[in-house]
């Protein structure tokens, strides 16, 4: 007798494959069998519902946010079982990350380490170029940090420190990625003007240093920019035609969120917070700051440029003073402060003492639809988890809708891509391509991390004005055989593990 059923549901098993109506047997941490049989001490009811593999969030903020509350209510409510945490990552690696999964959390998370903190713990941030003992040295904080589990290495390459790395300086950091079979996943330098170069990049890094490479939030950013979709697709599809092995995921909406930080050009940033807000200060450098936030030509990833003013809806500040405007675009915020808004971008940059949260304008929705349907394309949300009951301010809705849009709109309302092959993007893709050990799929002896859903129903209520709201439509999540939503509900339960990285 087995531990769970999940019986009758219609089994998409991650592959791809055409599903099929079925059982789902759990025993402990595993799944048993995937067939037809009914004997099992719980019964789960799944008739006219689909059974999956958990999702991956490919792209996963939500390292502080789990310590803060492990549930991870927007995600797993959602049918995510696997956070990767990636642009940023904890130091020690192996240590913090143990130390989350020990403080009690429903999902599981893995990692990757960042190139920011290799950096800070190898040299000086006032220093854009690292000596070759420096490099050394992150080098070596590279490999460390996989060997205590690391899936590999990520960047941000639109921020600062790490707009300063050269391409050779990644590649040789890429070089001991490759070594261990780890990924490379990077927000890129550009996703506007220069993208097509910023690309390029990418795929330059994948040839020299034979590693495997992720873009980040694909994107086309700014309204010039829509019609380079094509050509971008291209440039992935000749890089993995050529035998490379390029990838990438999306948040399924038409709108960006990042800092003010995005608005400004790096040089002003260089040298930390402090730096950057002394200079904004500074009426002359002031002045060229206001000057390059507003040309349409920069050789940096402009998006007051690409959003606008307009485009701009201030999302979270940590200054009290601030708090009000939240909810309102730059240009609101501008005009009740009689001031332009360049003006009034930089004041709040100084007045909250950093870069503030602001959800951009850039995308549009045919473009969102067409890259659904790439079958190389995963998901992110590239976003923390939330809780309704905790929540405060505003947010990206992303945050509580990312995979349910996906599911509900994209997929089941637009046929932007079959449901089976979303479910593959969502399981096995990322499962494969970090060399996930046992996951990704409904397949015996593989982890039960199971998602039970209404693909009928599912659906994302978060919206820009009101995003407190969750995903509908899932009905039962299961976390290393545990259940972490039932009927819709959150358990309490906390089954979430540190995953590793396995030494090949």
């Amino acid at each position: 007798m087995h531990d769970i059923v999940i019986r009758g549901g219609t089994v998409y098993d991650g592959s791809g494959a055409e599903p099929f109506v079925g059982d789902v047997a759990i025993d402990g941490d595993v799944v048993a069998e995937v067939g037809a049989f009914s004997i099992g001490k719980v019964i789960v009811e799944a008739r006219g519902m689909a059974v999956a593999p958990g999702f991956v969030n490919m792209l996963s903020h939500a390292a502080e946010s789990l310590a803060f509350d492990g549930r991870g209510e927007s995600d797993v409510r959602q049918g995510v079982t696997l956070e990767l945490f990636g642009e940023a990552s904890m130091h020690p690696f192996g240590r913090k990350m143990q130390a989350l999964a020990d403080g009690g959390i429903s999902v599981n998370v893995a990692g990757l380490v960042a190139t920011s903190t290799a950096r800070a713990q190898s040299m000086s941030l006032k220093s854009r170029k690292p000596s070759a003992v420096e490099l050394a040295r992150m080098r070596t904080l590279v490999a460390q940090a996989m060997d205590e589990g690391a899936f590999g290495m990520t960047s941000a390459l639109i921020y600062t420190p790490d707009e300063a790395f050269t391409t050779d300086e990644l590649v040789a950091l890429a070089e001991v990625v490759a070594e261990k079979h780890g990924l490379y996943a990077a927000h890129i330098r550009n996703e506007g003007a220069h993208l097509l170069e910023a690309l390029d990049e990418m795929v330059e890094i994948a040839r020299r240093a034979h590693v495997a490479v992720e873009i980040y939030h694909f994107k086309q950013a700014g309204k010039r920019e829509w019609a380079r979709l094509p050509d971008a697709i291209a440039r992935i599809e000749a890089a993995r035609v050529a035998g490379l092995d390029v990838g990438a995921d999306m948040y399924v909406y038409d709108a960006a969120s990042t800092g003010l930080d995005a608005a400004m050009p790096p040089w002003v940033r260089e040298g930390g917070t402090n730096a950057w807000i002394a200079r904004l200060k500074d009426p002359a450098q002031r002045a060229r700051v206001s000057a390059e936030m507003q040309s349409a030509s920069t050789t940096w990833d402009n998006f007051y440029a690409g959003a606008g003013p307009d485009g701009m809806l201030l999302t979270a500040f940590h200054a009290r003073s601030l708090q009000p405007l939240i909810g309102k675009t730059l240009a609101e915020a501008a005009r009740l402060r009689g001031k332009p808004p360049v003006e009034t971008a930089m004041d709040l940059v100084v007045e909250e003492g950093g870069r503030a949260q602001v959800i951009y304008s850039l995308m549009n929705e045919e473009n969102v639809r067409r890259e659904v349907a790439l079958p190389w394309m995963a998901f992110g949300s590239d976003s923390d988890t939330r809780s309704v009951a905790t929540a405060k301010g505003a947010v990206h809705p992303r945050a509580y809708g990312n995979v349910a849009r996906l599911l509900g709109r994209y997929v089941r309302d637009e046929h932007a891509a079959p449901l089976a092959d979303a479910i593959r993007r969502l399981t096995s893709l990322p499962a494969e391509r970090l060399h996930l050990e046992r996951r990704g799929k409904l397949q015996a002896g593989y982890f039960a991390d199971v998602v039970v859903f209404d693909p009928a129903h599912i659906a994302d209520h978060a919206t820009y004005a009101a995003p407190h709201a969750y995903a509908t439509g899932v009905i039962h999540v299961f976390v290393n055989g545990v259940p972490v939503v039932t009927d819709g509900a959150h358990t309490g339960t906390a089954p979430g593990r540190f995953i590793r990285r396995r030494a090949p």
